[in-house]
């Protein structure tokens, strides 16, 4: 394994190549592609969370000038095959989606017919004509409604609402009980928040009749899954199809499946023989593209008298909206099988129980095992509060060290090459532990309550084919790539990822440039063309670092065996033992120093192509190069979150006062690019448990569809994030890369609620959920006696 001081192209922050079109407006987005002759649609939308269809008028929107055609679910019906999930896991039930509901619709907003017209305002007026008759049913709006005795059923192919329910056990969590000093229980509620991207979905579907190929535009996360899943559902082979995804305006997870609305514009170029293109707008993707969290979670912890936890019990509901674009158990999976992470626990035992509901559907977003780490660390402070121990003292005591690893965890995963306890002591020697309690004690005497929350964080970022395999989810974890050195020496690489604003085409560059030997200037990305690319799974998780970045410096080592092989025979040496590129040099190690040959990558690349015959025997003309790789079942990098706030009592407002982090996420391949996912996923954690929230009534309305009621954090809401580097190699990876992107996320939220917990201390309430408003913790407040309160204030 190199060390970071090894590498000569890894590591440096370089400036990203791609800002400079992005920042001068030079991007190409989906809205800036022309397509000549391109019609519009615009869909029809339920005002119901869950009726029947008893029929759809549409006369007078097809008699409006301009309007081509307006389309229903029969319609699709005929034209594309239905969406089935039916993976082999136990407790997991089978579900089918139509294109377009046909009998009924199971959510505000589903979509119900679609109006194809000349442009986008005519599409938008004929949808206003079309005339749905509906039979209106009761709404299941809740996780308790959804298992409430005779509960309606929102998939009537179904039992029940219980779409999907898992349990599992390891050692003896009923005897660790009865051996406990006390049992400590505690709840976390994370509310339902969506994605909220930059650009909203959208597509533009051209079909080549003559050539029976459909060429789709669309910003997406996975173009070559996404056009294995378009051509199944079309009927058609995937060499029918090719996928371009431009640059894109972000995807944060919602950018990953087919979604019906992309799936009925391919469908219509293909019957219409007319390129078809959609862009929704903002209440739409509010209230109807994707949405996540929403999980309540309950823990059991056995403890001894120290803090030492000796068993851990799980119980996770979650309500998954409508419909399943993904395996109803694949988030809170995760969630149960990596919850102890940091921890040193081997009793462990949980239950995962996913309801249907009259909401839009839940799929992942950035960091879909968000509420774990809050879940763990706000466990442990549940502990320190029950047996008056100090929250610092408990996580020492059970924290995994560096002679626990490799520790296999009560589940089966296997943690190794992570550092919690070393990132918790980073964080803690930053804010000064000590001098903080101090203070707070100070402060409370004047009547201000200051908290510091602390989570330590084990992120799980790449997912290889062996997990997915062990859990029954179908799908690999692999990645390819391709390295092509041209015959000017110039290099041309690709791999199937998606870019989606990560700063790809700068930090793979870096990747290849360390494989091969080369200035990355000199390497160009191609990502997001799927007769580019190689099929590789996209970006999801964070395994765009490890995965792809992985993938590319090992097909760049391949390439540079070759180009120092030729280099040798040009030379008259009988190996390459002792030569090298480096910045498209070839260079001859003689009596310990590097000296020039003379020759460059562009000398070696014209031989390569144009004279062939003076290659070595049995190499073959041309320098192109593919390879796979397939990464551990799984890989961690791990992080320590601190965030000191103070919480008004008056009012219930919270301000965050401080927040420093520690992370560690193996080789850094571009430190530029590092610093702005650590920044983003923890602005997202933050604006997430502070502010966002969907919101929906008890008759299934969505009341959070536009931005005035669905709130995101700006800058302005937002404190300086301190960052400090613990990074430590995985010595399984290509470079020792373990990822990250999602940790962030996970720290936020676990941090700065237990900040406000400990905060409230002396008036013994505890926030157990999210969003952290001031009208929330103002109604904790006015749950309490108010004896704790300072003299002389008073709460109204």
């Amino acid at each position: 394994m190199k060390e970071a001081s090894d590498f000569h192209y890894i590591g440096k922050p370089l400036a990203r190549k791609e800002d400079k079109r992005l920042v001068t407006g030079q991007g190409r987005y989906l809205d800036d592609i022309v397509v000549p002759g391109a019609l519009h649609v615009s869909f029809v939308r339920s005002p119901h969370a869950h009726a029947r269809i008893l029929g759809i008028s549409a006369d007078a929107a097809r008699e409006l000038p301009g309007v081509t055609g307006v389309f229903t679910g029969e319609d699709l019906d005929k034209w594309t095959n239905r969406l089935r999930l039916a993976p082999p896991i136990e407790g997991l039930h089978p579900t089918e989606i139509e294109t377009l509901p046909i009998d009924k619709v199971r959510f505000h907003g589903d979509p119900v017919a679609v109006v194809v017209a000349r442009d986008r305002y005519v599409a938008e007026d004929a949808a206003e004509l079309v005339e749905v008759e509906y039979e209106v049913l009761p709404a299941i709006a809740s996780l308790e409604g959804a298992f409430a005795p005779g509960a309606a059923l929102v998939d009537e192919t179904l039992p029940s609402n219980l779409v999907s329910h898992q349990t599992f056990s390891a050692g003896n969590v009923a005897q660790r009980r009865g051996e406990a000093h006390a049992v400590v229980e505690a709840s976390f509620y994370q509310h339902r928040q969506t994605h909220v991207p930059i650009e909203t979905r959208g597509c533009a579907a051209v079909w080549d009749a003559g050539r029976e190929h459909l060429t789709f535009h669309i910003g997406n996360q996975v173009p070559h899954p996404l056009r294995s899943q378009l051509a199944g559902r079309l009927g058609l082979s995937e060499s029918q199809v090719t996928v371009m995804s431009p640059d894109v305006g972000g995807g944060f997870g919602q950018k990953i499946a087919l979604y019906r609305e992309e799936l009925t514009v391919a469908a219509l170029a293909r019957q219409l023989n007319r390129p078809v293109r959609w862009r929704e707008d903002r209440t739409e993707n509010l209230m109807a593209a994707s949405h996540a969290r929403e999980n309540l979670c309950r823990t059991r912890a056995s403890v001894a008298a120290d803090g030492r936890i000796l068993g851990l019990e799980l119980e996770i509901t979650e309500d998954f909206g409508a419909y399943c674009f993904y395996p109803a158990n694949y988030m809170s999976r995760v969630v149960a099988m990596i919850l102890t992470g940091p921890y040193r626990i081997e009793d462990y035992a949980f239950e995962v129980k996913i309801a249907l509901t009259n909401k839009c559907g839940n799929g992942p977003m950035r960091a879909p095992m968000a509420i774990t780490s809050w879940v763990m660390d706000g466990t442990i402070d549940a502990i320190a509060r029950q047996l008056g121990l100090d929250p610092l003292a408990v996580r020492r005591i059970n924290m995994l060290r560096e002679g626990d690893l490799p520790y296999r965890m009560a589940t089966g995963e296997v943690l190794e090459d992570i550092t919690p306890a070393e990132t918790l002591e980073s964080v803690v020697e930053a804010i000064d532990y000590e001098a903080f309690r101090k203070r707070q004690q100070a402060l409370r005497a004047e009547g201000r309550y200051i908290g510091l929350g602390l989570c330590t964080v084990v992120e799980s970022t790449t997912y290889g084919s062996a997990f997915y395999k062990s859990t029954g989810i179908p799908g690999s974890g692999h990645e390819a790539a391709w390295v092509r050195i041209e015959p000017s020496g110039v290099v041309n690489a690709s791999v199937g990822l998606g870019a989606t604003g990560q700063g790809y085409e700068t930090a793979m560059s870096q990747a290849v440039a360390e494989g091969l030997g080369v200035d990355p200037s000199n390497v160009r990305i191609q990502i997001g063309n799927t007769d580019v690319a190689p099929y590789g799974m996209g970006s999801r998780g964070a395994r765009g670092g490890t995965a792809g970045g992985g993938s590319l410096y090992l097909c760049a080592q391949k390439a540079r065996e070759q180009v120092l092989r030729i280099a040798a025979h040009k030379l008259g040496l009988n190996s390459a033992q002792e030569i090298r590129l480096l910045d498209g040099q070839v260079e001859r190690l003689i009596n310990g120093e590097w000296s020039g040959t003379g020759l460059s990558l562009a000398d070696i690349a014209r031989t390569a192509y144009l004279d062939p015959t003076n290659l070595p025997e049995g190499v073959a003309p041309g320098l192109d190069f593919s390879l796979t790789y397939d990464p551990p079942p799984m890989t961690y990098s791990n992080s320590t979150h601190a965030c000191e706030v103070e919480v008004d009592i008056a009012t219930g407002a919270l301000s965050i006062a401080r927040y420093v982090v520690s992370e560690d996420c193996g080789t850094v391949i571009n430190p530029i690019v590092v610093r702005g996912q650590q920044q983003g996923a923890i602005a997202m954690g933050l604006s997430g448990a502070l502010l966002e929230e969907v919101v929906y009534d008890e008759n299934g309305q969505n009341l959070s569809a536009t931005f005035a009621d669905y709130l995101v954090a700006t800058a302005c809401e937002l404190p300086n994030f301190e960052i400090l580097h613990h990074h430590t190699p995985n010595k399984r990876t290509p470079a020792g890369i373990k990822g990250m992107a999602e940790g962030g996320v996970m720290g936020a939220i676990g941090a700065v609620t237990n900040a406000v917990n400990d905060a409230l201390a002396p008036f013994g309430v505890v926030a157990d959920r999210q969003p952290l408003s001031p009208q929330y913790l103002r109604s904790l407040l006015r749950e309490c006696s108010g004896t704790a309160l300072h003299e002389g204030q008073k709460l109204t």
